[in-house]
């Protein structure tokens, strides 16, 4: 049995504004940020990074009482990470 996800299947359950992005998307807005701001780097990359943590964040605070406390560690490190990065493009 193919277990693939749809690329055209909702990233969340439910009718909230991320039911209706396509993975893809979502996909190229963080690529999108993440290259730009290490890319960039200096200011604009920090403030580009400091907006994908955010809306990181978002979905964390979002999510959190579905996620099991593995996934809970998994997306804190991830923003841990993303904060680093900013950091470093900073300076």
């Amino acid at each position: 049995m193919d277990r693939q996800r749809s690329t055209r299947a909702p990233l969340l359950p439910g009718d909230g504004p991320l039911s209706r992005v396509p993975p893809v998307v979502a996909f190229l807005v963080v690529f999108g940020l993440f290259g730009l701001g290490v890319w960039l780097r200096g200011v604009v990359g920090a403030v580009l990074l400091g907006v994908l943590t955010l809306l990181v964040l978002a979905l964390l605070v979002a999510t959190w009482p579905r996620l099991r406390p593995a996934e809970r560690l998994g997306r804190v490190l991830v923003i841990a990470v993303l904060v680093g990065v900013a950091v470093s493009v900073l300076f």
